[in-house]
């Protein structure tokens, strides 16, 4: 699927695979993109890889969060 000049990062990589990986279809209103490995990457950053494997959104704690005045 992927048509980079040097392959794609294996999907199992999650950190280096999201940056390089490009989005072949991106679906803002419903929240999702295709990259061109075969994963599907969420809004809330969780991923659904293309052999079936979930990674569970990685998400700030709220206490960490800054707060503007």
């Amino acid at each position: 699927m992927c048509a980079h000049r040097s392959s794609c990062p294996q999907p199992h990589d999650t950190a280096a695979h999201v940056v390089a990986a490009h989005v072949v279809a991106a679906h803002p209103e419903q929240g999702w993109s295709l990259l061109c490995d075969g994963a599907i990457v969420f809004d809330d950053t969780g991923e659904l890889l293309p052999d079936g494997r979930v990674v569970a959104p990685h998400r700030v704690p709220a206490d960490r969060l800054a707060v503007a005045a």
